[in-house]
């Protein structure tokens, strides 16, 4: 099979410049949120879809015959018209980091393709899962674009890269006997070399609690610029994050660019604990990281806690001082475990 590295392509990092973001659209599964906040949860993405619209354009997948009602709501929200486009992909969930495709492109060329991973739902988690893990192939059809296999299960939401051919994941995830039992950590480090055209792996250990991922990285750490990672951590001592993510840090403190100096790490405060009284989910997985870069703007997930919400997006400011950072409402979002950054895919320009 050919590799995409080979080829010349390579995963660019977030903030390199997009064509679109794409989401998948919330199906009418009585599982999803308890099936009692439907109409406040299409509004919730609606309001996402818009808030991209405004600074580039917005893919969204749709189950067949929905395609008018999402406009219409979207619409409602004040989402850019000329920047919104439905397209009758049908699929499962709504997790498009992670079901989605990992776009490539050839900084030689300019050509772009599509890398298409296995998709499980989490390691069987959640069923059915089939239309969810054909996404890749239909968006590919859609844009004419040429795919390559990356040859194992992999969510988006599992890896984090920057513009130095480093990726940072967990082993929690990666190396979990639910995605790929067959491979060590060896093989599956070559085969995100030669697909997303990566040099080196930097593994943390696990995720935080209530994360359905068994530990995304994109809950834990991001890189913002190629020398710049911004790390949670918790700082009530009585939380079970404390020690998972005081661990993560102590790792993240000891990585290296490959220029061999150490990268600079910024510290973001988790939000106060979220809960639900008698949630599957006892406490949210609710992080400030699972933010999401756009052309010109960042938009960062909000949970309803003032003090907590505007230190994160004061971070975050200093850290993209060229885009504007806009807070996002996801408190009603992360009751099914994922917010902004798991919700949604660039697509490189």
């Amino acid at each position: 099979m050919p590799h995409a590295a080979a080829d010349g392509f390579a995963m660019p990092p977030e903030w390199s410049p997009q064509t679109a973001v794409w989401m998948s659209w919330p199906v009418d599964d009585p599982r999803h949120w308890g099936g009692a906040k439907r109409e406040l949860i299409h509004d919730r993405f609606a309001a996402l879809a818009a808030a991209i619209s405004h600074f580039q354009t917005v893919r969204i997948n749709a189950n067949p015959g929905s395609a008018d009602a999402i406009r219409e709501r979207c619409l409602k929200a004040k989402a850019a018209p000329e920047n919104l486009e439905i397209y009758e992909h049908p699929h499962n969930d709504v997790w498009c980091r992670d079901h989605g495709p990992i776009f490539l492109r050839n900084p030689q060329t300019g050509a772009k393709a599509i890398s298409d991973w296995g998709f499980n739902a989490w390691g069987g988690k959640f069923p059915p899962w089939d239309a969810d893990d054909a996404i890749p192939r239909r968006i590919a059809e859609t844009l004419g674009l040429p795919i390559y296999k990356g040859g194992m299960i992999l969510e988006g939401g599992a890896i984090e890269i920057n513009g130095l051919g480093q990726l940072l994941t967990t082993e929690a995830v990666l190396l979990n006997p639910n995605r790929n039992p067959q491979l060590d950590r060896g093989t599956i480090e070559n085969k995100l070399r030669e697909t997303l055209g990566i040099r080196e792996v930097l593994w943390l250990e696990k995720g935080i609690e209530g994360d359905d991922t068994d530990g995304h990285i994109d809950d834990l750490a991001r890189f913002c610029a190629d020398e710049w990672i911004v790390a949670c951590t918790e700082e009530d001592r009585g939380s079970p994050n404390h020690p998972v993510l005081a661990a993560n840090l102590s790792r993240l403190r000891n990585f290296h660019t490959p220029s061999g100096r150490p990268f600079e790490i910024v510290e973001m405060p988790m939000p106060a604990a979220c809960e639900v009284p008698g949630w599957r989910l006892p406490l949210l997985p609710a992080s400030y990281v699972n933010f999401l870069i756009i052309n010109h703007a960042v938009l960062v997930p909000t949970f309803r806690q003032h003090q907590n919400d505007d230190r994160a997006c004061g971070i975050l400011r200093e850290l993209f001082p060229g885009r504007e950072v806009i807070g996002i409402d996801a408190l009603d979002l992360v009751e099914e475990g994922g917010t902004l950054h798991c919700l949604t895919q660039q697509e490189p320009a």
